[in-house]
């Protein structure tokens, strides 16, 4: 899909309150696209929106839950009464959980499936067909993770989600293909966004301190979501598979691939720097 000129083209985006995708939806503003974004962060998503008119394309915003099928499906018969279909859909919406799976409750499993994986799912099954039925193409962008091809013990819930993000898009990527629609899934690495702060801990290592270390890490590292809203432009634009994100992400992706033991020992110092059982 050309990104380069996105005038007369709709962009909805989960999310975009804060980070990649408040950043991506700039992005696609910048190109002259429309957006249509959504949050359960009202402020933080009238602040996206406020920046999106000032650079001149038309907003509409949305306070949804991706994890409530009831409110994505009104979500979506809201913005099919005045649009068609979406040219771009953003599957962006997640959280995170740190910890590994005995310290995980049924309750942290239910919140965190809900958000980033039935999001997704939701914002699939109620965006596509009318992608479908239009005839004209499009794509779908969506946010998985490095922790989608990598596991470590710190991250088993959230590694979880983002690889079976990770599977439906490779498998919707191959149905959609016959319609022109793309379909990419994001790969970021260590991204300095929001979703470190709002984290949850869990087990023996769920301090502040443990917290405060695991954003001083990413803050150090300090690749921003500006970063990847460009990355992910280049992506749709070049139509690919998959768009792992910073060299950390690339370095991850082909140790899976032709190393796997070694990719297991780095998972596991991951974790022990998440952990702070390693100095960081």
């Amino acid at each position: 899909m050309d990104v380069s000129d996105l005038r007369g083209k709709t962009a909805l985006v989960t999310g975009a309150a804060s980070g990649i995708g408040r950043a991506t939806a700039l992005a696609f503003a910048r190109r002259g696209a429309r957006l249509i974004v959504s949050d359960l962060n009202e402020e933080g998503l009238s602040k996206t929106a406020d920046s999106i008119r000032k650079l001149g394309s038309d907003v509409v915003t949305h306070r949804v839950d991706v994890a409530d099928r009831n409110a994505m499906q009104a979500f979506a018969e809201t913005v099919h009464r005045d649009t068609e279909a979406v040219d771009i859909l953003m599957n962006n919406a997640g959280v995170a959980i740190s910890g590994g799976f005995i310290h995980t409750t049924l309750q942290d499993w239910d919140w965190i499936l809900g958000i980033n994986l039935m999001g997704v799912i939701y914002g699939c099954h109620f965006f596509i067909p009318k992608m479908i039925a239009r005839g004209r193409g499009g794509h779908v962008v969506n946010v998985s993770s490095a922790a989608g091809y990598t596991a470590s013990e710190a991250l088993a819930a959230y590694s979880t989600t983002k690889f079976a993000v990770f599977g439906l898009s490779e498998a919707l990527r191959d149905e959609l293909e016959r319609y022109g629609i793309g379909v990419t899934t994001i790969c970021p690495g260590f991204i300095n966004t929001p979703i470190t702060s709002s984290a949850r801990l869990r087990g023996p290592d769920a301090t502040p301190e443990a917290q405060q270390r695991m954003i001083a890490v990413y803050q150090r590292r300090n690749y921003t979501p500006e970063r990847v809203a460009e990355n992910i432009l280049k992506a749709v634009q070049r139509n690919r598979r998959v768009a792992p994100i910073s060299l950390e992400a690339w370095i991850l992706y082909y140790l899976k691939r032709l190393s796997p033991g070694l990719l297991a020992r780095v998972g596991r110092f991951i974790a022990d720097r998440a952990t702070g059982r390693v100095p960081t």
